[in-house]
């Protein structure tokens, strides 16, 4: 019957012919046959571009697209191309919900975008938008959503559609943090009359607890409750209070969340306000560890959610690290979290522990693997540099063939990421080069860090890293220790580094001059170390002052200036650090063989 009004049409009612078409289609849906029910549709929406109920025929035409397993979208694209109003603007509608479907999102946006730019000012156009700007909501781009919402609204839709138009947009509010926005369009939308009332008044009580305002949270959540919301509901704005106090350092925090806890006994989110009373004890100056890992325990013992779950595990590793035990415990606690939970936004950092801790044990190998991983898994995060870099690093410390190999190119990865630690990475490859034996490639690499913009500890680094080659190379062409010696007159010259970096450079320049044969000025640089050991407000360094003082002493003792020697070795045993007995042993010897004993 529904075949043969479709067939002569002429003088048929509208309604009929719209029942008939809505016969067909329910028919094949009820057959599983939607592949030859959407003909039907797509021929009577090809020859009537503009029909009134265009928006019904189309929302069931994308019915039976949802039924199909490939549903075919030359149809849509058809209409797309063509100019006839209003299916051309339906087709892009139903055309980037296949889109969505298929993860084709560019394409979407796109058809969305279009659609909004058309000459069609339809209430029927309305949720079109309110999907557009849901789409980009998904995607973070809360602006945007709350611009095609404004849209919307100018399109006059039913009262229903424009509550949920401004619930959205509040949402999108709330999602960008622009909490005092969104909590006041909350309340407009709780003071109607409308399906929305209880949760735009739940999602106002969270937005002044967002912005602090308690007073207006307890009004809020006083009226929830006068309208009869759901315990659920009370239990879940009870307990984001607790954990909001926490999070902004509230000393009514642990009196909040024990209060959930007493008020709510039987609520399944009882678990993660003990697991926030932990981290309570945990964060307190002093950490309080016995108390953190009670609350832990109590949070396990009342059935937890996963959320509670989850922070559970994380906060175990931090307090066992923190009570400074066995580092298997905590590497073991690591690796549990990882296999729990792997899905958790607390992995990567995690993970990073993990991998630092197989750092610190000099685990070189389970220490690249975990870093790798962090780069791998996060390439965007700003943990993947630090990962990569300390990826080199183990790579560089571990025995396996190829190492250096590989240490290279993950220090080349660091690079091309071009963040903080670029000129750090290329340091550690001209380091790499060297070991390579390679000093031309690694001279090219500290000369690209010195005319960077690599920040001051960086290029001392490469500079003293220059010295120490010409340096090297002085054994097969002795100019090149005149090279080394202006690369180390620099870094000492350097009034802003540190003493280290001074007094490393006039040791180093004090070796060149003695492979020149220039004993006196070896000495004398020598003696400038021993002399200016510290600056003010600096803590004393005493590794180079130590290897200064040896090297000077050994020059007189060869030229057998013993009392000069004394004198030396004096200040050495005085400096009172790891080589002060060493010093001490060596001046005993020469007073003894040399008579120099002193009242």
């Amino acid at each position: 019957m529904f075949q043969a009004i479709l067939k002569r049409p002429e003088g048929t009612p509208h309604p009929i012919l719209l029942a008939a078409l809505f016969g067909i289609a329910e028919a094949h849906l009820q057959l599983k046959t939607p592949e030859t029910g959407d003909d039907v549709l797509e021929r009577f929406i090809d020859r009537n571009h503009a029909d009134p109920d265009l928006p019904l025929i189309f929302a069931k035409l994308d019915e039976l697209y949802r039924a199909e397993h490939r549903p075919s979208r030359n149809e849509l694209e058809k209409w797309v191309r063509r100019p006839e109003q209003p299916r051309r603007t339906f087709a892009r509608w139903y055309l980037a919900r296949l889109e969505i479907h298929a993860g084709r999102r560019e394409r979407a946006r796109q058809l969305f975008t279009d659609l909004r730019r058309t000459g069609v000012n339809s209430p029927a156009i309305a949720p079109a938008l309110f999907e557009f700007a849901e789409f980009e909501i998904d995607d973070g781009r809360f602006d945007e959503a709350i611009a095609i919402l404004d849209d919307a609204r100018l399109l006059r839709p039913d009262p229903a559609l424009l509550t949920r138009i401004a619930f959205l947009s509040a949402q999108a509010q709330y999602l960008a943090r622009r909490f005092d926005t969104a909590t006041a369009a909350f309340e407009q939308i709780a003071q109607g009359d409308s399906p929305w009332t209880k949760a735009a008044l739940f999602n106002a009580s969270s937005g002044w607890l967002q912005v602090g305002n308690h007073t207006r949270f307890i009004a809020d959540y006083s009226q929830l409750e006068k309208q009869g919301g759901d315990e659920q509901s009370r239990a879940d704005l009870r307990l984001e209070e607790g954990l909001m106090q926490a999070a902004k350092g509230d000393k009514k925090a642990a009196a909040s969340l024990q209060r959930f806890i007493h008020d709510f006994p039987k609520n399944p989110r009882v678990s993660e306000a003990w697991v926030g009373l932990a981290e309570l004890a945990f964060h307190s100056s002093p950490p309080r560890l016995e108390e953190a890992r009670k609350n832990l325990d109590r949070a396990i013992e009342t059935g937890p959610t996963d959320a509670a779950v989850e922070r559970a595990d994380y906060l175990r590793i931090w307090v066992e690290e923190a009570a400074g035990g066995d580092e298997s415990k905590v590497i073991a606690l690591a690796k549990r979290f990882l296999e729990r939970h792997i899905e958790s936004p607390f992995a990567p950092e995690v993970r990073m522990k993990l991998a630092e801790l197989y750092y610190r044990r000099e685990d070189f190998a389970n220490a690249q693997t975990q870093f790798e991983i962090i780069a791998q898994q996060n390439p965007n995060d700003s943990l993947a540099e630090r990962a990569l870099f300390f990826a080199g690093e183990s790579t560089m410390s571990s025995m396996g063939e190829h190492t250096l190999d590989r240490a290279l190119v993950l220090f080349d990865q660091v690079v091309q990421k071009k963040g903080a630690m670029r000129w750090a990475a290329r340091n550690e490859q001209a380091v790499i080069e060297r070991k390579l034996g390679k000093p031309n490639d690694a001279l090219t690499l500290y000369d690209e860090v010195l005319k960077s913009d690599a920040g001051a500890s960086e290029k001392r680094e490469a500079l003293c890293g220059k010295g120490d080659i010409f340096f090297e190379g002085g054994t097969s062409d002795p100019a090149s220790y005149e090279r080394a010696i202006e690369a180390y007159d620099q870094l000492a010259a350097d009034k802003v580094g540190s003493i280290h970096w001074r007094n490393q450079a006039l040791f180093k320049k004090g070796l060149c001059l003695e492979k020149k044969g220039d004993r006196v000025g070896a000495l004398a640089t020598f003696y400038k170390i021993l002399e200016d050991e510290s600056r003010p407000g600096e803590r004393r360094e005493l590794f180079w002052y130590y290897k200064a003082g040896f090297n000077a002493a050994r020059l007189l003792e060869e030229d057998s200036k013993w009392e000069s020697a004394v004198a030396i070795y004096d200040k050495l045993v005085a400096a009172g650090g790891s080589r002060s007995e060493e010093a001490k042993a060596r001046l005993n010897n020469i007073r003894l063989e040399h008579f120099l004993w002193t009242d």
